[in-house]
């Protein structure tokens, strides 16, 4: 089954191949994966090989897009079974957004907003703005669209009963027009980051300036990363913690080396981004066993997706390749390499010690390098949670963080108290949501 989670996190990303645009801001300047080859301006990749799919007239724009970041275009209720049980009010929204990976301009990206039950404080309901984990790269998979796995949707919950307004969204690409940059937390923070815009602006008055950013494996560089860039993209927005779990960002200037992978279980780690534009594309490169999976990744969400590699008896990542893994690695682009800067918010990060997806020995990488960094970090770990189990087993210490903040207290870290982890446990069978 790893294996399989393996291959798919592989289609997923290396199908959205091309060049990164890059604006001149400080940060972005120290980012770690540059454009390479030429750059077309203007021109965003569309159609069916981007994952494009008809869903419904909602997710359609035909007009030009506003000039501004984080407009809101449309608003539609959602149908009742999307609903997450508890919310006062939820709809659909359809927002703009910076294009930072094809530097189209702005594009429409998609999402979900959720009012709390009762009357909202006099300042308005406090906002979180959350980051889902891997769902798939075809429009299909926008979770606006096809709504929450029970997992995520239990987490959402305890948020909207502890009083928060909540906006989710979908990521560039799912929903909206052109490829899902799968893991790319630069393009996902600009949607991140856009949705809290775009969110403030459709309920004025209802959501307050306090905001807390949170998100799950590959939410995980979202929230990192929107805390990040907010002081220059978006410095009107009050970030006042981010919150990561299950975290899958990597630092190649951290303190601590990770050993070399060569297996497809290290494939998280190895080819976590598309391929250059000067290279060879995934349509060049796969084997007909890889074809059968990419044309799965391009119409199917996870569930699917692995079921087809079942079916076709995949074995290991290198039957999917027509190339070498050390051809691979010369043509593919890091879309989770992060910079070494202070992120200038505190953080919370939640691992599970039983995590087999994002091993505790990577997410202590990247907490150490959060730490060096200067940041303040509060690492919680877990005994017995899984990648998946982590999010909802970590959720009363996150509550207690994200109040902590709001009352104004100053946040713990423990960055001097940290330690290196063994390997992943065994998962707790008890926990919710706890496989892996």
């Amino acid at each position: 089954m790893y294996i399989v989670k393996s291959i798919f996190l592989f289609l997923g990303l290396s199908i959205l191949s091309t060049t990164v645009v890059w604006a001149s801001t400080d940060i972005e300047k120290q980012a770690t994966h540059k454009p390479t080859g030429p750059v077309s301006r203007n021109m965003l990749p569309v159609g069916p090989t981007a994952g494009d799919m008809d869903l419904s007239p909602f997710y359609k724009w035909e007009g030009p897009v506003p000039d501004k970041s984080g407009v809101v275009m449309k608003e539609e209720p959602l149908p009742k079974e999307l609903i997450i049980p508890g919310a006062k009010e939820a709809v659909r929204i359809l927002y703009s957004s910076t294009d930072k990976r094809w530097g189209s301009g702005q594009v429409p990206v998609s999402g979900t907003l959720y009012m709390p039950p009762g009357r909202p404080p006099s300042e308005g309901w406090p906002l979180l703005a959350w980051a889902h984990g891997t769902v798939g790269i075809a429009d299909i998979c926008a979770p606006s669209w096809t709504g929450f796995k029970p997992r995520d949707t239990a987490y959402l919950r305890r948020w909207l009963d502890a009083g928060f307004a909540l906006v989710l969204t979908d990521y560039q690409g799912l929903g909206g027009p052109g490829p899902h940059p799968y893991l790319d937390w630069q393009v996902a923070s600009y949607s991140v980051l856009d949705s809290i815009r775009a969110a403030s602006a459709a309920r004025p008055g209802k959501i307050s300036k306090k905001v807390l950013i949170a998100g799950h494996s590959q939410g995980s560089g979202a929230a990192l990363g929107a805390a990040l860039f907010s002081s220059q993209y978006a410095p009107e927005i009050n970030i006042l913690a981010a919150i990561a779990t299950g975290i899958n960002v990597t630092f190649p200037d951290g303190p601590v080396a990770l050993p070399v992978r060569n297996s497809a279980n290290m494939f998280m780690s190895f080819a976590t981004g598309g391929l250059r534009s000067d290279g060879p594309q995934i349509d060049d490169i796969v084997s007909p066993v890889g074809k059968q999976l990419l044309d799965t990744a391009r119409r199917a969400c996870t569930a699917e997706i692995q079921t087809r590699a079942r079916e076709l008896k995949v074995r290991s990542l290198a039957e999917t390749l027509s190339i070498s893994l050390d051809q691979l690695s010369a043509v593919r682009i890091q879309v989770t390499n992060m910079p070494m800067k202070s992120i200038g918010v505190p953080l919370l990060v939640g691992t599970g010690l039983a995590d087999q997806t994002v091993e505790p020995m990577r997410q202590f990488a990247a907490v150490s390098a959060l730490c060096e960094a200067g940041n303040g970090v509060l690492w919680r770990r877990y005994p017995g949670l899984s990648h998946d189990g982590v999010l909802n087993g970590s959720l009363d210490d996150s509550l207690a963080f994200a109040r902590s903040q709001l009352e104004g207290h100053h946040a713990a870290s423990n960055c001097s108290e940290i330690s290196q982890p063994g390997p992943p446990g065994e998962p707790n069978p008890a926990a919710p949501f706890n496989a892996d």
